[in-house]
């Protein structure tokens, strides 16, 4: 059986061979928000399914493709959709093509989600900057041998999110008039939403918005030395902030109705990279 670092290295030649002009940065685009791929130009795309070894999501609001293309004067690379761990995969998998985008030789990657406000103060819709994550998957996708072609076997976290980055969000987010926020992300397994109760000990501990991914891509791309923005877009307040019950549908229509504000911020981001 190939190794991860074989695997990796066949999916990076893959998209080598088609994508024309290498990405200088990947974008990862969560639940709803994959329609910023379309507004690249000069744009080749391909589904993921006819890349080797790439892992497939068959969750609603994840196409499931990867567009290269240009905006704002950058070569992109957009990743519409994402695998989850509670999808059965193991959290090397979870990483997979955020190893793909290191070592086509991006420098820094955008990991953008859907996620419940855990902060009262947050409104549904908000843009959160993601200035740092609590991983309470239980499980690291660092597990296992360590590769040192990868990066090292103790990767230092202490800025997973980089601080560089973050002030070129905000004036990104000031020069578009695009209100923003900052705050913590914690990654919880899922599928099913949190209980009032576990979104009480959420806040307890420093959480202002919870999700079921981008933590495992956020250690996987520091590990390789990569520069990582977060950016978690508010689609729900999460369970117990409202009196009502929660549905992933919510989740789609919250997506759809920031995408232009979204769009704006991410092109507003690249052109700053």
């Amino acid at each position: 059986m190939p190794s991860q670092w074989d695997r990796v290295e066949e999916a990076a030649a893959a998209v080598r061979s088609r994508c024309g002009a290498l990405p200088q940065a990947a974008i990862v685009l969560g639940s709803g928000l994959g329609d910023f791929a379309d507004s690249l130009k000069e744009a080749v795309a391909f589904p993921y399914a006819d890349l080797p070894h790439w892992p497939r999501s068959n969750v609603v609001g994840h196409p499931g493709r990867l567009v290269v293309g240009n905006i704002g004067g950058r070569r992109v690379a957009a990743l519409a959709g994402r695998v989850h761990m509670y999808e059965g995969h193991d959290l090397a998998t979870v990483a997979f093509a955020t190893r793909v985008m290191g070592r086509l030789g991006v420098k820094q990657i955008v990991l953008t989600n859907a996620a419940g406000g855990v902060n009262a103060g947050f409104a549904s819709g908000a843009l959160m900057i993601i200035d740092d994550h609590i991983n309470l998957l239980g499980s690291n996708p660092l597990v296992g041998p360590n590769d040192e072609r990868f990066g090292p076997r103790f990767p230092d976290m202490t800025e997973v999110y980089s601080r560089r980055l973050r002030d070129i969000a905000d004036q990104a987010a000031a020069a578009r008039g695009v209100p923003v926020t900052h705050g913590i992300y914690v990654a919880l397994h899922g599928p099913s939403y949190e209980t009032p109760a576990e979104i009480r000990y959420l806040r307890g501990i420093g959480a202002d918005a919870v999700g079921m991914s981008t933590a495992p891509e956020a250690i996987a791309a520091r590990h390789m030395g990569l520069e990582v923005l977060g950016i978690s877009c508010i689609t729900n307040m999460a369970a117990g902030v409202l009196p009502q019950p929660l549905h992933h549908d919510e989740v789609m229509e919250t997506a759809r109705r920031v995408r232009g504000s979204f769009i704006a911020l991410l092109e507003g981001i690249v052109e700053r990279l």
